[in-house]
């Protein structure tokens, strides 16, 4: 078994992410297997080398070990940039100049009737830029969607295996995906890649065989395990836990660092006191 923990260094880490980071690092260790790190760092602007630092540190507090040097995602982009030229050569990816105001508007129209639907990126996107060309070199400094009715058009559902569910496996349509989720983005103008494609390229090239993420995530994995189909990448086994929530039920942000683990550190708390805090 090989889990990993997958912070982005914008801020400091909180009692969600302790939750996160000790259930991956606890399932490996019972199971005899590794567990390992990477700096989600593909927005650079917003991502510190200060938080990195910080967030190593809370985590070896924690009593967390990791087996490999961590994987920085910031140093992956020629990685991504190869799966994303593979996709555009298979006329899946086509260049969009929409902004959320185009999106919005558009999914918003009369004629779409109601209200927009909301899908694991937002607003649906209603596919305004679909018939742009796709041909030549794969664009540099474009936003770049997934055709989603394309990319399905031989595979009639996505499966994959999830622990808690009832048979061990998720399916989930073509249907759903083309209606609910739509033509995702797979690179973004400001970043050159994007959280779905990264996060499938760096799990395979890390051997990720258990992923352990936040509940909020599941509706994003179909993207995940659709694009490990089309790039011939292996489906690790899903884990999605429960979120640790404030008093009033939403769940924990960067943000808001009043939980922050480096206050907690500050304030005298020990290790076996966070994991009593997440109920651990």
């Amino acid at each position: 078994m090989r889990t990993r923990f997958a912070p982005s260094p914008t801020g400091p880490l909180h009692l969600g992410h302790a939750f996160a980071a000790i259930t991956a690092h606890d399932l490996a260790r019972a199971a005899g297997g590794q567990f390992l790190l990477r700096i989600e760092d593909i927005d650079r602007q917003r991502s510190k080398p200060e938080w990195e630092a910080q967030a190593l540190d809370d985590l070896a507090w924690l009593g967390l070990t990791w087996d490999e040097p961590p994987l920085r995602q910031s140093e992956r982009l020629p990685a991504h940039r190869a799966a994303l030229a593979e996709l555009w050569s298979r006329g899946l990816l086509y260049p969009c100049t929409c902004q959320r105001r185009d999106i919005l508007e558009a999914a918003s129209a009369p004629q779409e009737g109601g209200a927009p639907l909301i899908g694991p990126d937002g607003v649906v996107y209603p596919g305004t830029c679909r018939d742009n060309p796709r041909s030549g070199p794969l664009p540099s400094g474009a936003a770049l969607r997934l055709d989603m009715r394309k990319a399905l058009q031989d595979l009639g559902e996505i499966a994959y295996s999830e622990t808690g569910t009832r048979d061990g496996m998720v399916h989930v349509s073509a249907g759903h995906l083309i209606r609910s989720v739509g033509d995702v983005v797979l690179a973004r103008r400001d970043f050159g890649t994007s959280y779905h494609l990264a996060v499938t390229v760096d799990d395979a090239a890390q051997g990720i065989t258990l992923v352990t993420r936040g509940e909020d995530l599941a509706e994003a994995t179909p993207i995940h395990v659709l694009l490990q189909r089309l790039l011939g990448l292996p489906t690790p086994v899903y884990h999605h836990h429960r979120l640790i929530r404030d008093e009033t039920g939403r769940r924990l942000a960067k943000r808001e660092d009043a939980r922050a683990i480096a206050r907690y550190r500050a304030e005298g708390a020990t290790p076996a006191d966070i994991r009593r805090m997440v109920d651990l």
